[in-house]
């Protein structure tokens, strides 16, 4: 729940020059939110990697499998909006220390204990949605140290901490093949608990926190239409990014039989892409519209995802996905270009209710997966439906461009 920058003297002070970005906020507070949420996006996804491992052991059928990698993501956009309530009541250091305290407790619990059912991986699951909520802590924790002309370099940095979700999918094969999956578990605790004291030491909260907001306050936005469209359009960016990223190491297993070391290579490859187009599909809306690009990225996600139901080779899959993934990624990006623009007051609701609904779309795409493999034999009815949800998102964006652009009060490219 990001929020503005003002000066603490008062509305009649002078404004100050404009300082350089390092000199205007807390570097310290930044670097520990950035630490915070790389690791938490590497844990949030950490069922996916170790799926093909997990699936083995327990005999899960392949519905199972995809209901797994499914529901922390399911749990993490829940618990987006039960953190942003403990930001604005306790504030995003406490609140994020408290949150971390609760995954490096569960994973130590699983490993300690071990996991011998399907219902112990969905327990566990929940528990790693706390990890996918730091999304509404990591970003208002290093965003009010800074003023407007460097919230976006602020956001931005903090951000890119979903990047962690290659590293789960670098190195989790392969420490869970040195030492068993459930050994991963306890051994991710190890760079959680390091991040965590300087969290501690590093993170500092900013001394211009906003009162607290009513309950109320929260579903305020969702009276207006243009908050639901930008949520449905979220849902399929960020939903078919996270819902791949939990799921290629299984497609890759299942469908051309690759060891989970190179399944999680594979995987890394295509969630990269779409981490580092995010900045870059801000900036692409910013240039032509944030219009124009999500119409282009429905696209474009849409084609792709056609071509990986039709994939019959492991090249062929690998280029349709990378595509797809750099659709999807340019499209986080530019969502969040349209969202301030509409919402600018509200900012911080809407970023914790349009991140809900793209956790949500993620929870779908992932389990939809295993249920169309499990009731057809084949991943492609998933790919399809989702691609098919892609062109409904662009005959959205459609319908309601001339309107936004009609109506919405801003400077900036619509």
């Amino acid at each position: 729940m990001a929020t503005a920058y003002w000066d603490r003297e008062g509305q009649d002070a002078v404004p100050a020059p404009a300082t350089s970005f390092w000199k205007a906020g807390h570097t310290p507070t930044l670097i520990a939110a950035f630490l915070y949420f790389d690791l938490a996006f590497m844990v949030w996804v950490l069922l996916g990697p170790l799926a093909p491992m997990i699936s083995k052991t327990l005999m899960l059928t392949p519905a199972e499998k995809g209901l797994m990698v499914a529901t922390p993501t399911l749990a993490g956009a829940l618990l987006r909006v039960v953190n942003g309530l403990l930001v604005d009541r306790i504030g995003p250091k406490l609140s994020g220390a408290i949150s971390q305290l609760i995954v490096i407790m569960g994973l130590f619990t699983a490993w300690a204990m071990g996991i011998d059912s399907f219902a112990g991986t969905l327990a566990l699951g929940v528990i790693l949605g706390f990890a996918g909520a730091s999304f509404a802590i990591a970003l208002p924790l290093a965003s009010r140290w800074y003023p407007p002309e460097h919230q976006g370099k602020a956001m931005g940095l903090a951000g890119m901490g979903n990047s962690g979700t290659v590293l789960a999918s670098l190195f989790a094969p392969m420490l869970a093949k040195l030492f068993g999956w459930n050994a991963v578990l306890g051994l991710a605790c190890i760079p959680l608990s390091i991040v965590f004291v300087l969290y501690i030491i590093m993170a500092k909260n900013a001394p211009n926190a906003p009162a607290p907001k009513k309950l109320v306050d929260y579903f305020e936005p969702l009276k207006q239409a243009d908050a639901w469209w930008l949520m449905a359009f979220y849902a399929v960016t960020f939903g078919g990014f996270v819902g791949l990223a939990a799921s290629l190491p299984i497609y890759f297993t299942d469908q051309f039989g690759l060891t989970p070391i190179i399944a999680g290579y594979c995987t890394a490859g295509c969630v990269f892409a779409g981490s580092l187009v995010r900045p870059m599909g801000g900036a692409l809306a910013d240039r032509i519209g944030g219009v124009k690009a999500l119409m282009m990225v429905y696209v474009v996600a849409a084609l792709a995802l056609t071509g990986v139901s039709q994939a019959t080779s492991l090249p062929a899959a690998l280029c349709f996905f990378v595509l797809a993934m750099l659709a999807l990624g340019t499209g986080n990006g530019s969502v969040f270009q349209l969202v301030p623009q509409r919402f600018q007051a509200e900012i911080g609701i809407m970023t914790g209710l349009v991140g809900m609904a793209g956790g949500i779309g993620g929870f779908y795409l992932a389990s939809s997966l295993g249920l169309a493999k499990q009731l057809t034999g084949s991943f492609a009815p998933g790919f399809l439906i989702f691609a098919a949800l892609a062109m409904a998102a662009f005959l959205g964006v459609a319908l309601v461009k001339a309107k936004w652009r009609a109506s919405w009060k801003t400077g900036a490219r619509i």
